[in-house]
Protein backbone atom coordinates (compact mmCIF):
# COMPACT_ATOMS: atom_id res chain seq x y z
CA UNK A 1 0.00 0.00 0.00
CA UNK A 2 0.85 4.10 -0.74
CA UNK A 3 0.90 6.69 1.66
CA UNK A 4 1.26 10.25 -0.02
CA UNK A 5 2.53 13.13 2.46
CA UNK A 6 2.39 17.03 1.21
CA UNK A 7 4.04 19.32 2.88
CA UNK A 8 3.68 23.00 2.16
CA UNK A 9 5.81 25.67 4.17
CA UNK A 10 6.18 29.29 2.36
CA UNK A 11 7.07 29.15 -1.19
CA UNK A 12 8.32 25.28 -0.94
CA UNK A 13 6.14 22.08 -0.88
CA UNK A 14 7.67 18.63 -0.62
CA UNK A 15 6.09 15.54 -1.25
CA UNK A 16 6.72 12.13 -0.09
CA UNK A 17 5.48 9.06 -1.35
CA UNK A 18 5.79 5.91 1.13
CA UNK A 19 5.46 2.32 -0.12
CA UNK A 20 4.49 -0.16 2.78
CA UNK A 21 5.98 2.08 4.84
CA UNK A 22 9.18 2.90 3.20
CA UNK A 23 10.03 6.05 1.92
CA UNK A 24 10.31 5.57 -1.77
CA UNK A 25 10.34 9.18 -3.69
CA UNK A 26 10.53 12.31 -2.63
CA UNK A 27 9.72 15.43 -4.52
CA UNK A 28 10.62 19.57 -4.11
CA UNK A 29 9.09 22.30 -5.51
CA UNK A 30 9.89 26.33 -4.72
CA UNK A 31 7.62 28.77 -6.52
CA UNK A 32 10.78 30.81 -7.61
CA UNK A 33 12.40 27.49 -9.14
CA UNK A 34 9.59 25.74 -10.55
CA UNK A 35 10.11 22.63 -13.17
CA UNK A 36 10.58 23.52 -16.51
CA UNK A 37 10.41 19.99 -17.69
CA UNK A 38 7.44 19.71 -20.12
CA UNK A 39 6.94 23.70 -20.51
CA UNK A 40 6.51 24.45 -24.78
CA UNK A 41 8.01 27.64 -26.33
CA UNK A 42 8.29 29.34 -29.07
CA UNK A 43 11.80 30.02 -29.58
CA UNK A 44 13.98 31.89 -32.02
CA UNK A 45 17.33 29.80 -33.38
CA UNK A 46 20.38 31.80 -32.59
CA UNK A 47 22.95 30.08 -33.48
CA UNK A 48 23.71 26.69 -36.14
CA UNK A 49 26.77 24.40 -35.10
CA UNK A 50 27.07 21.55 -37.76
CA UNK A 51 30.43 20.00 -36.11
CA UNK A 52 28.17 19.31 -33.02
CA UNK A 53 24.67 18.59 -35.13
CA UNK A 54 23.21 21.18 -32.69
CA UNK A 55 21.20 24.43 -32.50
CA UNK A 56 21.27 27.16 -29.79
CA UNK A 57 17.73 28.59 -29.45
CA UNK A 58 16.27 31.66 -27.22
CA UNK A 59 13.11 30.66 -25.54
CA UNK A 60 13.24 33.27 -22.61
CA UNK A 61 15.62 31.67 -20.52
CA UNK A 62 19.07 33.17 -19.41
CA UNK A 63 20.79 30.46 -21.02
CA UNK A 64 19.88 29.30 -24.77
CA UNK A 65 18.57 26.35 -25.14
CA UNK A 66 20.15 23.27 -26.74
CA UNK A 67 18.39 21.85 -29.89
CA UNK A 68 20.41 18.03 -30.95
CA UNK A 69 19.42 17.01 -34.17
CA UNK A 70 17.58 13.69 -33.57
CA UNK A 71 14.91 15.97 -31.68
CA UNK A 72 13.95 18.44 -34.93
CA UNK A 73 13.30 15.49 -37.02
CA UNK A 74 10.27 13.54 -37.62
CA UNK A 75 8.87 11.63 -34.31
CA UNK A 76 8.57 8.48 -35.90
CA UNK A 77 11.19 6.52 -36.66
CA UNK A 78 9.91 4.90 -39.71
CA UNK A 79 9.27 8.93 -41.24
CA UNK A 80 13.05 10.02 -40.62
CA UNK A 81 15.10 10.11 -43.00
CA UNK A 82 17.42 7.11 -43.39
CA UNK A 83 20.26 9.45 -43.81
CA UNK A 84 20.71 11.71 -41.00
CA UNK A 85 21.00 14.99 -42.85
CA UNK A 86 23.01 18.15 -41.56
CA UNK A 87 21.45 20.32 -38.61
CA UNK A 88 21.68 23.10 -41.18
CA UNK A 89 19.90 21.41 -43.72
CA UNK A 90 16.91 21.78 -41.07
CA UNK A 91 17.99 25.27 -39.41
CA UNK A 92 19.50 28.44 -39.71
CA UNK A 93 19.56 31.38 -37.46
CA UNK A 94 16.46 33.46 -36.96
CA UNK A 95 14.46 30.41 -37.75
CA UNK A 96 11.47 30.02 -35.09
CA UNK A 97 9.61 27.37 -33.51
CA UNK A 98 8.10 25.47 -31.25
CA UNK A 99 10.05 23.42 -28.90
CA UNK A 100 9.30 21.22 -25.53
CA UNK A 101 11.77 21.27 -22.52
CA UNK A 102 13.06 18.40 -22.19
CA UNK A 103 15.53 18.71 -19.90
CA UNK A 104 16.21 21.00 -17.21
CA UNK A 105 19.29 23.51 -17.23
CA UNK A 106 21.75 21.75 -15.22
CA UNK A 107 25.37 23.22 -13.84
CA UNK A 108 26.35 25.91 -16.45
CA UNK A 109 24.21 23.96 -19.43
CA UNK A 110 20.86 25.57 -20.99
CA UNK A 111 17.68 23.12 -20.74
CA UNK A 112 17.95 21.00 -23.32
CA UNK A 113 14.67 20.97 -26.32
CA UNK A 114 12.91 19.10 -28.90
CA UNK A 115 10.29 18.56 -31.31
CA UNK A 116 9.23 15.78 -30.04
CA UNK A 117 5.60 17.09 -28.30
CA UNK A 118 4.64 14.98 -25.37
CA UNK A 119 1.39 16.24 -23.24
CA UNK A 120 0.73 13.87 -20.07
CA UNK A 121 -2.75 13.38 -19.31
CA UNK A 122 -4.08 11.17 -16.35
CA UNK A 123 -4.44 7.84 -18.16
CA UNK A 124 -2.65 8.54 -21.72
CA UNK A 125 0.12 10.55 -23.52
CA UNK A 126 -1.28 12.70 -26.12
CA UNK A 127 2.29 12.86 -28.89
CA UNK A 128 0.43 15.71 -31.98
CA UNK A 129 2.86 14.58 -34.67
CA UNK A 130 4.19 11.06 -33.09
CA UNK A 131 1.70 8.86 -35.71
CA UNK A 132 1.84 5.85 -33.67
CA UNK A 133 -0.02 4.35 -30.37
CA UNK A 134 1.80 2.75 -28.00
CA UNK A 135 1.35 1.26 -25.02
CA UNK A 136 3.83 0.95 -21.04
CA UNK A 137 5.27 -2.33 -20.61
CA UNK A 138 4.34 -2.27 -17.21
CA UNK A 139 0.59 -3.85 -18.30
CA UNK A 140 1.38 -7.00 -19.08
CA UNK A 141 -1.95 -8.66 -20.11
CA UNK A 142 -2.05 -9.57 -23.54
CA UNK A 143 -6.17 -9.17 -23.79
CA UNK A 144 -5.69 -5.91 -22.15
CA UNK A 145 -3.36 -4.50 -24.52
CA UNK A 146 -4.87 -5.32 -27.10
CA UNK A 147 -7.82 -3.94 -25.85
CA UNK A 148 -6.24 -0.74 -25.15
CA UNK A 149 -4.53 -0.34 -28.59
CA UNK A 150 -7.84 -1.06 -30.54
CA UNK A 151 -9.37 1.97 -28.48
CA UNK A 152 -6.62 4.11 -29.17
CA UNK A 153 -6.12 3.34 -32.57
CA UNK A 154 -9.96 4.72 -32.36
CA UNK A 155 -9.99 7.60 -30.53
CA UNK A 156 -6.58 8.98 -32.30
CA UNK A 157 -6.77 11.62 -35.26
CA UNK A 158 -4.15 10.79 -38.48
CA UNK A 159 -1.40 11.88 -37.80
CA UNK A 160 -1.60 11.89 -33.55
CA UNK A 161 0.36 9.79 -31.06
CA UNK A 162 -0.77 8.06 -28.22
CA UNK A 163 1.04 6.28 -25.22
CA UNK A 164 -1.33 4.31 -22.79
CA UNK A 165 0.23 4.70 -19.45
CA UNK A 166 0.26 2.06 -16.87
CA UNK A 167 -2.50 3.32 -14.59
CA UNK A 168 -4.70 2.96 -17.89
CA UNK A 169 -5.45 -0.71 -17.31
CA UNK A 170 -9.06 -1.81 -17.18
CA UNK A 171 -10.29 2.25 -17.42
CA UNK A 172 -13.34 2.92 -19.74
CA UNK A 173 -13.09 4.45 -23.14
CA UNK A 174 -14.99 7.63 -22.35
CA UNK A 175 -12.41 8.30 -19.46
CA UNK A 176 -9.78 7.71 -22.07
CA UNK A 177 -12.09 9.85 -24.55
CA UNK A 178 -12.09 12.72 -22.07
CA UNK A 179 -8.35 12.82 -21.35
CA UNK A 180 -7.41 12.56 -24.82
CA UNK A 181 -10.05 15.95 -25.56
CA UNK A 182 -8.10 18.11 -22.80
CA UNK A 183 -4.82 17.21 -24.06
CA UNK A 184 -5.60 17.89 -27.45
CA UNK A 185 -7.41 21.33 -26.35
CA UNK A 186 -4.12 22.22 -24.29
CA UNK A 187 -1.97 21.64 -27.90
CA UNK A 188 -4.42 23.26 -29.94
CA UNK A 189 -4.24 26.94 -27.68
CA UNK A 190 -0.32 26.27 -27.58
CA UNK A 191 -0.60 25.86 -31.26
CA UNK A 192 -2.34 28.97 -31.59
CA UNK A 193 -0.42 31.24 -28.98
CA UNK A 194 2.84 30.04 -31.06
CA UNK A 195 1.12 31.69 -34.34
CA UNK A 196 -0.01 34.92 -32.41
CA UNK A 197 3.12 35.30 -30.01
CA UNK A 198 6.36 36.37 -31.24
CA UNK A 199 9.30 34.81 -29.91
CA UNK A 200 10.64 33.90 -27.29
CA UNK A 201 7.23 33.12 -25.50
CA UNK A 202 6.10 30.50 -23.44
CA UNK A 203 2.93 28.95 -25.14
CA UNK A 204 2.10 26.11 -22.03
CA UNK A 205 3.33 25.28 -18.80
CA UNK A 206 2.86 21.81 -17.20
CA UNK A 207 1.29 21.10 -14.14
CA UNK A 208 2.55 21.90 -11.18
CA UNK A 209 3.93 19.40 -8.11
CA UNK A 210 0.49 19.06 -6.47
CA UNK A 211 -1.36 18.27 -9.97
CA UNK A 212 1.49 16.34 -11.13
CA UNK A 213 1.86 14.21 -7.84
CA UNK A 214 -2.25 13.03 -8.31
CA UNK A 215 -1.95 12.80 -11.85
CA UNK A 216 1.14 10.08 -11.78
CA UNK A 217 1.59 8.77 -8.47
CA UNK A 218 -2.34 8.27 -7.04
CA UNK A 219 -3.63 4.81 -7.89
CA UNK A 220 -6.57 2.41 -6.26
CA UNK A 221 -4.08 0.99 -4.47
CA UNK A 222 -2.59 4.36 -2.41
CA UNK A 223 -4.04 4.13 0.85
CA UNK A 224 -4.26 7.62 1.88
CA UNK A 225 -3.13 11.55 0.76
CA UNK A 226 -2.45 13.74 4.27
CA UNK A 227 -1.53 17.41 3.84
CA UNK A 228 -0.60 20.07 6.59
CA UNK A 229 -2.25 22.68 3.72
CA UNK A 230 -5.87 23.07 3.31
CA UNK A 231 -4.95 24.87 -0.06
CA UNK A 232 -3.31 21.73 -0.99
CA UNK A 233 -5.23 20.06 -0.70
CA UNK A 234 -8.27 21.60 -2.37
CA UNK A 235 -6.42 21.92 -5.28
CA UNK A 236 -5.78 17.45 -5.00
CA UNK A 237 -9.47 17.52 -4.47
CA UNK A 238 -10.26 19.21 -7.29
CA UNK A 239 -8.23 17.27 -9.86
CA UNK A 240 -9.57 13.94 -8.64
CA UNK A 241 -12.83 14.70 -8.53
CA UNK A 242 -12.57 15.41 -12.24
CA UNK A 243 -9.88 12.46 -13.05
CA UNK A 244 -10.62 10.32 -10.38
CA UNK A 245 -13.54 10.80 -7.94
CA UNK A 246 -13.91 7.36 -6.18
CA UNK A 247 -10.59 7.95 -4.50
CA UNK A 248 -11.48 11.79 -3.05
CA UNK A 249 -12.22 10.31 -0.04
CA UNK A 250 -8.78 9.39 0.87
CA UNK A 251 -7.60 13.13 1.37
CA UNK A 252 -6.83 14.09 4.93
CA UNK A 253 -5.82 17.35 6.26
CA UNK A 254 -3.09 17.13 9.10
CA UNK A 255 -4.29 20.03 11.59
CA UNK A 256 -1.37 19.17 14.17
CA UNK A 257 0.59 22.17 15.07
CA UNK A 258 3.55 19.51 16.65
CA UNK A 259 5.06 17.79 15.55
CA UNK A 260 5.61 19.15 11.71
CA UNK A 261 4.02 16.27 9.63
CA UNK A 262 7.03 14.84 8.05
CA UNK A 263 8.46 14.33 11.35
CA UNK A 264 5.20 12.67 12.76
CA UNK A 265 5.22 10.19 10.19
CA UNK A 266 9.10 9.63 10.38
CA UNK A 267 9.68 10.85 7.00
CA UNK A 268 12.81 13.13 7.48
CA UNK A 269 14.28 10.47 9.93
CA UNK A 270 14.30 8.22 6.76
CA UNK A 271 15.67 10.82 4.18
CA UNK A 272 18.34 11.94 6.88
CA UNK A 273 19.28 8.40 6.44
CA UNK A 274 19.22 8.13 2.69
CA UNK A 275 20.84 10.80 1.97
CA UNK A 276 23.84 10.06 3.73
CA UNK A 277 27.22 9.56 1.97
CA UNK A 278 27.20 5.79 3.34
CA UNK A 279 24.02 4.01 4.16
CA UNK A 280 23.54 0.79 6.23
CA UNK A 281 21.34 -2.28 5.46
CA UNK A 282 19.57 -3.97 7.60
CA UNK A 283 21.81 -6.84 7.49
CA UNK A 284 24.99 -4.63 8.80
CA UNK A 285 26.36 -4.58 5.60
CA UNK A 286 26.35 -0.69 3.92
CA UNK A 287 26.34 0.89 0.38
CA UNK A 288 28.89 3.89 0.04
CA UNK A 289 27.86 6.34 -2.54
CA UNK A 290 30.32 9.01 -4.65
CA UNK A 291 29.12 11.41 -6.89
CA UNK A 292 31.48 12.69 -9.88
CA UNK A 293 30.08 14.95 -12.41
CA UNK A 294 30.04 12.08 -15.29
CA UNK A 295 28.56 9.41 -13.13
CA UNK A 296 27.55 7.97 -9.58
CA UNK A 297 29.49 4.95 -7.89
CA UNK A 298 27.94 2.41 -5.53
CA UNK A 299 29.86 0.34 -3.55
CA UNK A 300 28.68 -2.57 -1.34
CA UNK A 301 30.27 -4.04 1.66
CA UNK A 302 29.54 -6.97 4.01
CA UNK A 303 30.37 -4.82 6.99
CA UNK A 304 28.75 -6.47 9.92
CA UNK A 305 27.31 -9.18 8.29
CA UNK A 306 28.86 -12.43 8.91
CA UNK A 307 26.39 -15.06 7.55
CA UNK A 308 25.89 -18.38 8.73
CA UNK A 309 26.43 -20.71 5.97
CA UNK A 310 30.15 -19.69 3.96
CA UNK A 311 31.71 -16.64 2.41
CA UNK A 312 29.77 -17.11 -1.22
CA UNK A 313 25.77 -16.81 0.83
CA UNK A 314 26.88 -13.88 2.50
CA UNK A 315 28.44 -12.24 -0.42
CA UNK A 316 25.05 -13.42 -2.14
CA UNK A 317 22.78 -12.23 0.61
CA UNK A 318 24.50 -9.17 0.62
CA UNK A 319 24.58 -8.32 -2.89
CA UNK A 320 20.58 -9.14 -3.16
CA UNK A 321 19.64 -6.80 -0.36
CA UNK A 322 22.10 -4.01 -1.78
CA UNK A 323 20.42 -4.53 -5.07
CA UNK A 324 16.76 -3.64 -3.82
CA UNK A 325 18.51 -0.48 -1.52
CA UNK A 326 20.24 0.76 -4.78
CA UNK A 327 17.09 0.83 -6.76
CA UNK A 328 15.01 2.77 -4.02
CA UNK A 329 17.84 5.08 -3.18
CA UNK A 330 18.22 5.72 -6.88
CA UNK A 331 14.75 6.71 -7.28
CA UNK A 332 14.48 8.16 -3.79
CA UNK A 333 17.89 10.29 -4.71
CA UNK A 334 16.46 10.89 -8.18
CA UNK A 335 19.63 10.32 -9.30
CA UNK A 336 20.08 10.25 -13.33
CA UNK A 337 22.94 9.75 -15.98
CA UNK A 338 25.68 6.94 -15.60
CA UNK A 339 25.27 4.55 -12.21
CA UNK A 340 28.27 2.34 -11.74
CA UNK A 341 27.99 -0.21 -8.68
CA UNK A 342 30.94 -2.36 -7.32
CA UNK A 343 28.90 -5.45 -5.91
CA UNK A 344 31.32 -7.34 -3.89
CA UNK A 345 32.68 -10.50 -6.30
CA UNK A 346 30.46 -13.63 -6.61
CA UNK A 347 31.66 -17.01 -7.60
CA UNK A 348 28.55 -18.15 -9.32
CA UNK A 349 26.99 -16.77 -12.64
CA UNK A 350 23.31 -17.98 -11.33
CA UNK A 351 24.49 -15.29 -8.12
CA UNK A 352 24.75 -12.44 -10.57
CA UNK A 353 21.93 -13.51 -12.55
CA UNK A 354 19.39 -13.36 -9.53
CA UNK A 355 21.22 -10.04 -8.42
CA UNK A 356 20.22 -8.90 -11.55
CA UNK A 357 17.01 -9.93 -11.80
CA UNK A 358 16.11 -8.81 -7.79
CA UNK A 359 17.53 -5.40 -9.05
CA UNK A 360 15.18 -5.14 -12.20
CA UNK A 361 11.95 -6.00 -10.45
CA UNK A 362 12.85 -3.46 -7.98
CA UNK A 363 13.82 -0.58 -10.45
CA UNK A 364 10.06 -1.50 -12.33
CA UNK A 365 7.93 0.49 -9.85
CA UNK A 366 10.34 3.74 -10.72
CA UNK A 367 8.55 6.14 -12.78
CA UNK A 368 11.50 6.96 -14.63
CA UNK A 369 13.19 5.45 -17.02
CA UNK A 370 15.72 3.27 -15.94
CA UNK A 371 18.06 0.71 -17.15
CA UNK A 372 19.99 -2.17 -16.47
CA UNK A 373 22.96 -2.15 -18.67
CA UNK A 374 25.14 -5.35 -17.56
CA UNK A 375 28.10 -6.31 -16.49
CA UNK A 376 31.65 -5.08 -17.63
CA UNK A 377 34.39 -6.86 -17.63
CA UNK A 378 35.94 -5.31 -14.88
CA UNK A 379 32.64 -7.15 -12.94
CA UNK A 380 30.89 -4.00 -12.15
CA UNK A 381 27.71 -3.35 -12.85
CA UNK A 382 26.35 -0.36 -15.27
CA UNK A 383 23.36 1.24 -14.98
CA UNK A 384 21.80 4.11 -16.69
CA UNK A 385 18.76 6.47 -15.17
CA UNK A 386 17.29 9.69 -17.44
CA UNK A 387 18.02 12.85 -15.92
CA UNK A 388 15.48 15.23 -16.65
CA UNK A 389 15.63 17.66 -13.46
CA UNK A 390 18.04 18.48 -10.72
CA UNK A 391 18.50 15.68 -8.16
CA UNK A 392 16.62 16.11 -5.26
CA UNK A 393 19.79 16.14 -2.70
CA UNK A 394 19.95 19.68 -4.65
CA UNK A 395 17.52 21.20 -2.71
CA UNK A 396 18.46 20.54 0.63
CA UNK A 397 22.97 20.15 -0.08
CA UNK A 398 25.27 22.26 -0.39
CA UNK A 399 29.09 21.73 -1.27
CA UNK A 400 31.14 23.00 1.55
CA UNK A 401 33.01 25.99 0.44
CA UNK A 402 36.14 24.94 2.31
CA UNK A 403 37.10 21.46 0.51
CA UNK A 404 34.62 22.43 -2.41
CA UNK A 405 32.80 18.76 -2.40
CA UNK A 406 36.27 16.32 -1.60
CA UNK A 407 35.19 15.67 1.76
CA UNK A 408 38.44 15.75 3.29
CA UNK A 409 40.85 18.97 5.26
CA UNK A 410 44.47 19.84 4.39
CA UNK A 411 46.76 17.27 6.17
CA UNK A 412 49.24 19.32 8.71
Amino acid sequence: MKQLYVHHAGNLTQMALLENGRLTELSVEKSERDSLVGNLYKGRVVNVLPGMQAAFVDIGLPKNAFLYVDDALHHHLEKQPKDKPSISELLSPGDELLVQIMKEPLGGKGARVTTHFTLPGRWLVYMPHADYVGISKKIESESERSRLRTLAEELRSSGEGIILRTNAEGVSRDALAADLDELRRSWRDAERRGAEWSAPAELHRDSGLIRRMVRDIVTPDTEELIFDDRASLEEARAYLRQAAPGLENRLRLYGEAAPPLFERYGIKEQADKAFQPQVRLESGGYLVWDHTEALTVVDVNTGKFTGSVDLEETVFRTNLEAAEEIARLLRLRDLGGIIIVDFIDMETDEHRQQVVARLEATIRRDRTKCQVVGWTRLGLLEITRKKARESVSSYFLETCPTCKGRGKITAR
